[in-house]
């Protein structure tokens, strides 16, 4: 199953997800459900203190408990600040995050739709989220940065095994407002595909620290090596503007 699909099939299952705040959002129980908001609610702005966007035409996303922001063209769904979308092992009847990231954005929600188990409930996969993450127990951000890329694509794509999976060396990037942290990119190749909507994936994972000196990070989730995948252009933009929560700051 892909990534998005688990994604999706997570938040249906247990509804509008919601972990608890010990500063990292990786290490979990099972979350509760929660109510969710349209996807243009204005609590994600400038309403709850973030600040508008740096690219033109773009939106705003908010995660104040993390204290990030970030930016999305608008052809991506923005769900709610207290969404949160994950992967966990398979075996695990628990289902304790593996990793998980809050408040994401979602393009192409119906990108893929499938009913593998033939249970008459079909799975919606998009093609790609993007969302923030707590890192509270890593030790420095390479370190946070490669854990949580590895973990989106080892969780969602090709566990049990590791061998698919192309870990890139953390290198250190700075966004637009000078926020500086490592970089990670995390790939996994010709991962056998046990349904419709399987396929190869790609994560994206920017770690640094946040206004509170806490570990924190950004994660692009998408599918890899398909037709409409999401260009490395674009990603790169989307984590450009990725800048401290600031509260006051008013929409641009």
């Amino acid at each position: 199953m892909t990534a998005a699909a688990v994604i999706v099939a997570a938040c249906a299952v247990t509804g509008v997800l919601v972990l608890r705040d010990d500063g990292s959002d990786k290490a979990d129980p099972k979350p509760a459900a929660s109510a969710s908001a349209s996807p243009g609610d204005k609590s994600r702005s400038a309403a709850e203190g973030g600040s508008g966007p740096l690219v033109p035409g773009w939106n705003t996303v908010v995660n104040a408990q993390r204290g990030i922001t970030f930016d999305v063209p608008p052809s991506w769904a923005r769900k709610s600040a207290s969404w949160v979308s994950y992967v966990a092992k398979d075996d695990d009847p628990e289902e304790k995050p593996l990793v998980a990231m809050m408040a994401p954005a979602v393009l192409k929600e119906k990108w893929c739709t499938s009913d593998d188990d033939k249970s008459g409930s079909e799975e919606d996969t998009p093609l790609a989220s993007t969302g923030t993450t707590g890192e509270k127990s890593s030790k420095n951000t390479a370190a946070a940065a490669k854990d949580t890329a590895t973990n989106w694509v080892y969780g969602a794509y090709t566990q049990p095994d590791r061998t698919r999976l192309t870990i890139g060396e953390p290198e250190p990037y700075r966004t637009k407002t000078g926020i500086q942290g490592s970089l990670v990119t995390v790939t996994s190749s010709g991962t056998p595909a046990k349904g419709k909507c399987d396929g190869d994936d790609k994560a994206v994972t920017f770690a640094f620290k946040n206004a509170k000196g806490v570990f924190v990070s950004w994660t692009y989730v998408g599918a890899h090596g398909v037709p409409d995948e999401v260009p490395d252009t674009t990603i790169r933009k989307i984590l450009s503007t990725v800048r401290l929560f600031k509260k006051g700051d008013g929409e641009g």
